[in-house]
């Protein structure tokens, strides 16, 4: 077994008692796990993520990732808390109590992320003081409005005063320098936005945690180990914060990032430091993220320190056998309230000139701010796939108030149809992507019926969907069927030409207006730079 603590592989015994570690050494038990020929690590910790990009209740979850050895997890739920608010979060903490993967919470700090989203409610301090109370909340999740941070604002400050006692996650992409240091003063601790060796090596000076972060999109591992190799794992933990289901299924989770870990030279202890007991020690989770006396008896058999697929997970010191399901109340669907939207809804009148266009940069979710003049017809400025110029839209979905953002988007390779998703960070509207306006019409239409998931049309017709008729966010559905209808979509997104990275997390990063350098809100084009709301016309 494997000492975190030292580093060593210790030929021993683990007693285990009511599901914790008594001792180790020479026991006789009751009942006896042979593990001769393997070796024995803890359970793996998620450090940050967000339960509703897998698209899967926490039971189906659970299923999922325990036997790839993850037997941990700490969760912002803040997807949820913008559409149903802070009573949709104590109905996930309530749905995750009793199963047998340990859900973890941060009260989520940025509802809305911005003032240029558009959440159901924002959730205030008071709302924030009745999450921080609940058990199994241990601080406060990510500060996405990073400039109101650095800048002072007081409605930030006063949340980050509730912050006593208790540790906060932060979001500050391409943040340096002096910004950095005002951030960090504020009194949060950790970073997942990391891109390059420089941030993160600048996050460490800083006494911040390195959360680095090997999402669908956003795969930072590769580019953030050589600090590991530099500096070695203190306060380094891995995470995976947006991940799809089919992506888990396929590539694991944080097993995952331990594998590719050690084929990229990171020794197998350090690597597993990095996923079990560095995530507990940053969340204060003192009896997880070992083997020793004292600490759950959450542990994996592993064949080799190659492959990193557990031949046996024990939570708690057990086998899983059954998991229970939730209990999901009507209250938590019905979530698409949009004003009903026509053809004319998507027309960009033009009368000449350039045009601001959204930029994708392949697997990650900062985009480019460019500059382009558009295709036009009968006066109005068209999508044209020649140049790989969609046109996108998001729409208001909480309150239907008919608000509608519109701009264009380069580096999709869309040819025709169009995507839609009621999946949209952080605020959850509506985004549409397309290059035909009737074929977007018909996609938000089918969101509508289906109360909320993914569409793919074209020509007219429905090529592909799945439902998400959980706050428009996460299925009713077993693991498998969402899988295969998560895969079904993406097919049909690429029949239609889409060549990026995985298309519908792609498209709801597009809506995240925290995010450098140019997004799209139903209130228009946000400049990440800038922080301000500018117009499509340069």
């Amino acid at each position: 077994m494997l000492s975190v603590f030292t580093r060593e592989w210790l030929e021993v015994d683990i007693a285990v008692a009511d599901g914790w570690i008594a001792g180790l050494g020479e026991y006789e038990g009751r009942e006896i796990v042979d593990a001769s020929g393997r070796f024995v690590v803890p359970g793996f910790i998620d450090a940050h993520m967000h339960l509703e990009s897998t698209k899967l209740l926490p039971d189906e979850f659970a299923r999922l990732v325990l036997p790839l050895g993850t037997t941990a997890v700490v969760l912002d739920p803040h997807e949820l808390a913008n559409v149903l608010g802070t009573d949709g979060v104590h109905w996930l903490l309530d749905a995750c109590d009793g199963l047998p993967l340990d859900f973890y919470f941060m009260a989520s700090s940025s509802i809305p992320a911005s003032e240029f989203e558009s959440p159901r409610r924002p959730l205030l301090a008071g709302d924030l003081e009745s999450l921080l109370r609940r058990r199994r909340v241990l601080g406060l999740a990510e500060m996405m409005n990073f400039p109101g941070v650095i800048n002072a604002d007081p409605d930030e400050l006063e949340k980050l005063a509730l912050a006593t006692g208790v540790h906060v996650d932060g979001h500050a992409p391409g943040v340096l320098g002096r910004s950095l240091n005002a951030y960090v003063a504020a009194g949060i601790r950790s970073d997942h936005e990391a891109l390059t060796p420089e941030e993160g090596r600048e996050r460490l000076r800083s006494g911040m945690w390195l959360l680095i972060r090997e999402a669908s999109m956003a795969r930072n591992l590769q580019a953030l180990l050589p600090l590991v190799h530099e500096f070695g794992t203190n306060r380094i933990a891995f995470c995976t914060d947006d991940r799809d289901p089919e992506d888990i299924a396929e590539n694991g989770h944080i097993n995952g990032m331990v594998r590719e870990a050690v084929a990229a030279g990171v020794a197998p202890e350090d690597a597993i430091v990095l996923a079990t007991v560095n995530p507990a020690t940053w969340h204060r989770l003192w009896h997880l993220g070992a083997i020793a006396p004292g600490y759950q008896a959450d542990l994996l058999l592993l064949d080799d320190l190659e492959r990193f697929e557990p031949e046996m997970t024990l939570k708690s010191g057990r086998l899983v056998d059954e998991i229970p399901e939730p209990l999901v109340p009507e209250w938590v669907k019905h979530s698409v309230r949009n004003k009903p939207v026509t053809e004319a809804d998507f027309r960009v009148p033009w009368s000449g000139g350039k045009a601001r266009v959204i930029g994708l940069v392949p697997d990650q979710v900062v985009t480019e701010l460019l500059t382009e003049e558009p295709a036009t017809a009968d006066g109005a400025a068209v999508a044209d796939p020649d140049r790989d110029l969609a046109k996108i839209a998001v729409i208001e979905r909480h309150l239907g108030t008919g608000r509608i953002g519109l701009g264009f988007v380069r580096g999709s390779g869309l040819r025709r149809g169009a995507l839609a998703s009621t999946v949209a960070h952080d605020a959850h509207n509506i985004v549409v992507v397309g290059m035909d306006d009737r074929d977007m019409t018909r996609a938000v239409q089918r969101l509508g019926e289906l109360g909320g998931g993914i569409v793919v049309v074209d020509s007219g017709e429905i090529s592909a969907e799945l439902p998400l008729p959980v706050a428009g966010l996460l299925a009713d559905a077993p693991l498998a069927d969402v899988i295969r209808l998560s895969l079904a979509c993406n097919d049909a997104a690429r029949a239609l030409g889409w060549s990026g990275a995985t298309p519908f997390l792609t498209l709801s990063f597009l809506a995240l207006s925290v995010i450098p350098s140019l997004k799209i809100t139903d209130r228009g084009l946000v400049d990440g730079a800038a922080f301000e709301i500018v117009p499509l016309q340069v």
